[in-house]
C-alpha cells in the first residue's frame, strides 16, 4: 500500500502569539505585585552624599525604617511625627510587637535611619539613644554614594 501525501511538506511553526500574550501579562502582574517599601523610601527626605556610603551587602532581616526631615519631623510606618516622644511610643509598640507576636529578639532588629542633608545631628543622636532606651542595638545610617570627594582636607 502507498501512500500519498496531501499536500505541502514545507516547515510547520507553532503561533507563539499565546505565549508573548501570557508573558506579557505575568511582567505587568509582577510589576503590580512587587513590593516597593514606602517606608523604605521617602521623597521628603534628600539624602546625603558621602563616597563613604556604600550600599549593604545583603537586605537586613528585619529592619524597622525612620525618616528625619530637615523640619525637625520623623516618619515612622508612614505617619508623620513631630515630637520625639511620638516617635518613642511608635516605637514602643513595635517593640510590644516583636516581642509577643514573632520569635525573633530585638538585638535581631536593625534600624535604619535616613536622615535629610539639612537634617540635625542631634537629631540623629537623639533617635539613635531612644532606641537604645527601647534595647535596640543594631543601626544604619542611610546616605547616598558619591564619586566626589567628600572627606575634608583632600
Amino acid at each position: 500500500m502507498r501512500i500519498k501525501s496531501r499536500g505541502n511538506t514545507g516547515i510547520v511553526e507553532g503561533d507563539l502569539t499565546p505565549m508573548i500574550d501570557m508573558t506579557f501579562q505575568l511582567i505587568a502582574f509582577f510589576m503590580l505585585v512587587i513590593n516597593f517599601s514606602d517606608v523604605e523610601q521617602d521623597q521628603r527626605v534628600q539624602l546625603p552624599a558621602s563616597e563613604l556610603a556604600k550600599p549593604p551587602s545583603a537586605p537586613y532581616e528585619q529592619p524597622l525604617t525612620i525618616h528625619l526631615t530637615k523640619n525637625d519631623e520623623y516618619i515612622f510606618g508612614g505617619k508623620e511625627m513631630t515630637e520625639l516622644s511620638l516617635l518613642k511610643s511608635a516605637l514602643l509598640r513595635e517593640v510590644q510587637i516583636i516581642k509577643r507576636y514573632t520569635s525573633k529578639k530585638l538585638a535581631d532588629v536593625t534600624v535604619i535611619i535616613r536622615a535629610d542633608g539639612q537634617a540635625k545631628t542631634g537629631q540623629v543622636q537623639e533617635v539613635i539613644q531612644a532606641c537604645q532606651e527601647l534595647e535596640f542595638e543594631r543601626f544604619a545610617l542611610r546616605g547616598k554614594q558619591s564619586d566626589v570627594s567628600t572627606i575634608g582636607g583632600k
